[in-house]
């Protein structure tokens, strides 16, 4: 279960792409969500998927 909260979205998600997944794409198969939901709620926030870093920015 992923957290609903924007910012403990940001945290968690950069967590796992750090820890466990080499990028977006294989942590969203992983874990079983959808890539545009995520972009979607954290460009909400402020927060972009950086491909070169692996983390949302």
């Amino acid at each position: 279960m992923i957290p609903s909260d924007p910012i403990m979205l940001l945290s968690f998600l950069n967590l796992k792409l750090r820890d466990e997944y080499d990028d977006l794409d294989s942590l969203c198969r992983g874990l079983d969500v959808c890539r545009e939901e995520l972009e979607s709620k954290l460009k909400a926030v402020g927060y972009r998927y950086n491909k070169e870093l692996n983390q949302f920015k």
